[in-house]
């Protein structure tokens, strides 16, 4: 079967190329579909990847202080302090107020802009392990 197979391509190849042009003028329309796929895949899919993900590190960089956030897990709140790539984020309203840090590869949209505050008193911790906003500018 095997033989049969291989005498048959064979016998396909000599006749192709008793009839047709062979060489680089025959492949010249295949390798333009393939480049024109590969230009097509850069404006349609990896261009506009760049640019969202460009956009979301310029907006991670420009947070400060006050900012309402939220992260990839969906833990919304606002910016309580900055400590280079933490953040110490204040979740909840009145006295059930929460907090929990976060990286800065985690925030994953901009909620509301915050007034200019100062940093909020955690109760039971020390401060110098986060800087307040003045420090960090």
């Amino acid at each position: 079967m095997f033989i049969t197979a291989f005498a048959e391509a064979a016998s396909a190849a000599a006749a192709g190329q008793a009839g047709q042009p062979g060489g680089l003028a025959a492949m010249l329309p295949s390798l333009g579909m393939i480049v024109l796929m590969f230009v097509v895949f850069y404006f349609i899919l990896i261009r506009p990847q760049k640019k969202k993900e460009k956009e979301l590190r310029n907006m991670i960089a420009a947070l400060k202080v006050g900012d309402e956030v939220a992260t990839i897990g969906g833990i919304h709140g606002k910016i309580a302090r900055i400590k280079d790539d933490l953040f110490l984020l204040e979740s909840g309203i009145g006295t059930n107020k929460s907090f929990i840090l976060v990286d800065r590869s985690a925030v994953s949209r901009f909620t509301k802009r915050g007034e200019e505050a100062k940093s909020t008193p955690i109760p039971g911790e020390d401060t110098d392990d986060f800087a307040s906003s003045e420090d960090a500018e």
